[in-house]
């Protein structure tokens, strides 16, 4: 399956065009982020929810 999504190596706009609509420049494939099952700011996610929700009175 080939990737729709490019971005501009030069000023980091994203587009689907084959050369960015902004600059001109050179555009690259965009490739997700890496999956890790493995949640290493889960914890502070967690806090800050629970922050969040304790400052509006929710909890």
């Amino acid at each position: 399956m080939k990737m729709k999504m490019k971005r501009c190596k030069s000023c980091g706009e994203y587009t689907l065009k084959n050369e960015c609509p902004y600059c001109g420049g050179e555009v690259g494939v965009v490739y997700p982020a890496k999956y890790s099952p493995e949640d290493k700011y889960g914890k502070y996610r967690r806090m800050l929810k629970k922050q969040l929700l304790e400052n509006k009175g929710m909890i």
